[in-house]
């Protein structure tokens, strides 16, 4: 039994000792009003620009969608997506039966309106018709001319030719299948270099720091990571009403030899040059960011630390940016703030 107790007593006195060892090792908490010592770093605003990164896609300023003047029944899709095309390259055309009547009747009531119109000139000058049944015909006469002339367009436009030389995206509509007036039929492009352009968007912080003219970097993934550069050309004045983005269009310096297709990914670098007022501080001095809020500790006279609520800007793994909060206050509190709270009196040991 006295073994027992022995063993135990000297459990418990190492047991004390490795606490008290514990307690000395940690550094001591200040009590209140007690000065604090910190490290600080120097506020000095300056001007910062950030490279905006963002992904969007390929395309052309010249899509066009193709469609019939009128409707009917498909009689013949001459191409198939992806086919290159030539400008004036007949493309579809629609049954004719319909359309041809439709310019048979028109021709038929535009001879028989001529012949009256000249039946009643003639009698009209032999004083047998009056002037009021001439003018009748003549109106007549004009009105079929009309009619012909909308039968002939009809026709013509019953066919869809290519408006320009480049690439079928999409075809709408199979042989045999009715449409309507206006219908899509075919969506071609333009194959010309300086129609390419690139679209993404951003959000609107990086949206109000993109100026037209800014100079970009794109990268595609074709042609084993093709990278050219571009510049941002036009911007988008309301924002999406879906996802709240506002997009940026991008003129790329089209590179030789670079085949590109509607649609194809790709990645933006925009470098703005509007540069922004701000201070870059290191990440570890932010308190409770939510958002582009956050807090810091600084101090106007190097004694008296005050927690100061801060917006902020870019943030990577190694630094903010603050764009307002900061004015007037000479020191940013790096170390130390752990045991801060506002108005705590500091002392200064870097």
């Amino acid at each position: 039994m006295k073994k027992v107790t022995y063993i135990s007593s000297i459990l418990l006195l190492a047991g004390l000792l490795y606490a008290c060892g514990q307690a000395e090792s940690k550094s001591p908490i200040p009590s209140k009003g007690e000065i604090i010592p910190v490290k600080v770093q120097r506020l000095q605003k300056g001007s910062f620009y950030t490279p905006i990164s963002a992904s969007g896609n390929f395309t052309t300023k010249n899509e066009t969608v193709l469609s019939f003047k009128v409707g009917g029944i498909v009689s013949k899709i001459y191409v198939q997506e992806g086919e290159e095309v030539k400008k004036g390259q007949l493309l579809a055309s629609l049954n004719l039966t319909e359309i041809q009547t439709g310019l048979n009747q028109a021709k038929i009531g535009l001879e028989k309106a001529r012949r009256d119109f000249e039946r009643a000139s003639r009698l009209y000058a032999d004083s047998v018709a009056t002037l009021e049944q001439k003018q009748n015909s003549e109106t007549a006469l004009e009105m079929a001319e009309q009619q012909f002339k909308a039968a002939e367009f009809n026709l013509e436009h019953s066919q869809i030719r290519a408006n320009q030389s480049g690439f079928v995206l999409s075809k709408y509509v199979n042989e045999g299948q009715q449409v309507t007036s206006g219908a899509p039929v075919l969506r071609t492009n333009g194959a010309d270099d300086n129609s390419w352009v690139f679209q993404t968007s951003v959000n609107d912080q990086n949206w109000s720091s993109i100026s037209l003219g800014d100079s970009v970097s794109l990268m595609t993934d074709i042609g084993g990571n093709s990278v050219f550069s571009g510049k941002a050309v036009r911007k988008s004045q309301a924002a999406d009403p879906v996802t709240g983005a506002f997009w940026i269009e991008i003129s790329p310096d089209h590179p030789s030899g670079l085949k590109l297709a509607s649609g194809i990914f790709g990645r933006a670098t925009i470098f703005p040059s509007n540069k922004m007022e701000a201070w870059e501080i290191p990440y570890e001095s932010l308190l409770d960011a939510s958002g582009d809020q956050g807090y810091v500790f600084a101090s106007k006279d190097g004694k008296t630390a005050e927690k100061v609520k801060v917006k902020l800007g870019k943030i990577s793994s190694q630094s903010v940016q603050v764009i307002e909060g900061l004015s007037g206050y000479s020191f940013l509190i790096i170390s130390g703030s752990a045991y801060l709270t506002d108005q705590s009196q500091i002392q200064i040991r870097n």
